[in-house]
Order: C-alpha cells, then sequence, then structure tokens
C-alpha cells in the first residue's frame, strides 16, 4: 500500500503518552507502545543511513511520548521524554509498524537478546 493511499483519521495518545492510537481511513486502527516507536524512529539517529548503520536501542520500556507535531499533510514528529524527537513517521511507516507490530516487537526483542542489551537497561549497539 502507497504512503498517498494511507490516511489518518485520528491520532491521540493514551496511557499518559505511553501509546499512541492511531486509525486510519481504511478501518484499519492501531495502538502503537511508545517504546516500539521510538526504538524504531526512522531517524538518522536509529536507522542510520544504511541497513548496516541501523542502531539496536536498549532501556527504551518506559519511554513515554509528551508530544506530536504535524509535518506537512504526510508526517508526524514525535518528542520523547527521553528527548528523541528528531524521526518524521510518514502515515505509511506508522500503518507499516502498526501492521507488523507484534513480528516486528519480537524481532526487536531478538536483536537485544543477540547483542547483551534488553528493554530496561540504557544502551544501543
Amino acid at each position: 500500500m502507497a504512503d498517498a493511499d494511507i490516511w489518518p483519521s485520528e491520532i491521540r495518545l493514551l496511557e499518559e503518552g505511553r501509546k499512541l492510537k492511531v486509525s486510519f481511513e481504511n478501518g484499519a486502527s492501531f495502538d502503537l507502545s511508545a517504546e516500539h516507536l521510538r526504538v524504531r524512529s526512522p531517524s538518522a539517529e536509529v536507522q542510520g543511513h544504511s541497513p548496516e548503520e541501523r542502531k539496536t536501542v536498549g532501556g527504551k520500556r518506559n519511554v513515554a511520548i509528551i508530544g506530536v507535531a504535524p509535518v506537512g499533510h504526510y508526517a508526524v514528529r514525535l518528542d520523547f521524554d527521553d528527548l528523541h524527537n528528531t524521526g518524521i513517521y510518514t502515515w505509511g511507516y506508522l500503518h507499516e509498524l502498526g501492521a507488523g507490530g507484534a513480528a516486528d516487537f519480537a524481532a526487536y526483542e531478538q536483536e537485544l537478546a543477540e547483542q547483551g542489551l534488553d528493554r530496561d537497561r540504557p544502551g544501543e549497539r
């Protein structure tokens, strides 16, 4: 599904910023954890400039979203309480994270284990 085909109908913070509810006009609706959004931030700081540069970030189990700012008509910038705020989350990327959420989060937990990191202790590799 192309980003142009995905349009949000509602974006709402839940659970004191621990979740972001995103509903789309196509009927899909996802409750995305702040932790998942933070560790999969589309920012260069996390993703790097190539797949080889992507970082696995630990210690974000209790991170919260403290701000949601529109970026044009195509995305939002999320501000996290750990001061990370450089990721631009397109509607398509939010839909992708929601649709593949459980599998992607399991892959993240596997990456943590493989790299000696965990969800509670800060660190990255």
